[in-house]
């Protein structure tokens, strides 16, 4: 890190976008005495919003598979941040597992991650009563955790509020009319200053049986993509993995059979679950899928989180702070202009 020139520090803090990145940014500058208000243009129930379509996984270990290692290094910073903030925040980690028709993938997932431990068939069912007898090993990283978006969105926002900030909902506000610091974090949305930004798509279900009980996320490795089954708590569990390079909102047939069909080989029981949605986001991304902070002067733009926006939403609010206090600067993900 560097100092640069900073803008005023007493000036008002004026946040658009109130998803996952707007939220902890409006939640740290608020808790650091400045006079901050949020802007969302949707209501409070955010339902267009990327946030509530996420997994809310916390996983920097097992993101080290496909990402750079900035995302490890911003994402365990968030892990401190999570905890700090939000204490009763689920850390059981996470479990990777595979079929051994899979094993040479499931070795490469080993070998390009760290902060795990190899578990065996035993110490898997130990770990995860439920998957006793389904699989002959494991990976286990036990500093992961996972949040529930459509939960914790509300608990930020009123720690918001709180921290002595304002949230004014249907408010499509507009930068230029804006006084004091403007930090802009509305996604896709933000195209009109970042044209490089693009939508990939994640879609989810979410399915709801009492006959599989969860502790933590499982990733199941797959010649497409790695499953991931994140418990929702009351017998429900979200069920995603797709990254498809499309800027619709739908779920297609295939992605559907296959995030049912992979579940089903992580436990048979989950066959005769209840379907209770489908549904999808689109992630804002840049050409390189990595975070990026851009300032100029008065106006700082929050982006291209990608999929990894509760991982690193955190961290990047620090860093924000920490150039609006002192003028510091991370030179792998911020840019002044």
């Amino acid at each position: 890190m560097y100092q640069t020139t900073k803008p005023r520090g007493d000036s008002p803090v004026s946040i658009i976008g109130a998803g996952i990145a707007g939220a902890w940014q409006a939640l740290l500058f608020a808790q650091a005495g400045h006079a901050v208000t949020l802007h969302e243009r949707s209501d409070a129930a955010m339902t267009d919003a990327t946030s509530h379509w996420a997994g809310g996984m916390l996983a920097p270990w097992c993101e080290a598979e496909t990402s750079e290692p900035v995302i490890s290094r911003l994402g365990i910073r968030s892990l401190a941040l999570w905890r700090d903030h939000f204490p009763k925040t689920p850390f059981n980690g996470s479990l990777v597992v595979a079929h051994p028709r899979d094993r040479a993938d499931f070795e490469r997932f080993a070998r390009l991650t760290s902060g795990h431990r190899r578990l065996d068939a035993r110490e898997v069912s130990a770990l995860e009563p439920s998957l006793e007898g389904r699989f002959r090993d494991g990976l286990f990283y036990p500093e992961e955790g996972h949040v529930e978006p459509r939960r914790v969105l509300p608990q930020l926002h009123a720690a918001i509020a709180k921290a002595g900030g304002t949230i004014r909902f249907n408010s499509d506000a507009d930068a230029a009319d804006l006084d004091g610091l403007v930090i802009d974090c509305r996604g896709l949305a933000a195209r009109d200053t970042e044209p490089t930004l693009r939508g990939v798509k994640g879609e989810m279900i979410i399915i709801e049986t009492a006959e599989v009980e969860l502790a933590r996320p499982v990733r199941l490795i797959h010649p497409r993509w790695p499953l991931y089954v994140i418990p929702r708590g009351d017998g429900r569990f979200m069920l995603g993995a797709t990254s498809i390079e499309a800027e619709d909102t739908g779920v297609s047939v295939r992605s559907a059979l296959e995030l049912l069909g992979a579940a089903y080989a992580v436990h048979p029981a989950f066959a005769e679950a209840r379907i209770v949605e489908f549904g999808s986001g689109l992630r804002p991304a840049f050409p390189d899928n990595l975070p990026k902070i851009r300032i100029d002067q008065d106006r700082i733009s929050v982006n291209g989180l990608y999929r990894h926006g509760f991982l690193l939403a955190p961290a990047l609010a620090e860093l924000t702070l920490a150039y609006v206090a002192r003028g510091e600067i991370d030179n792998e993900v911020m840019q002044c202009a």
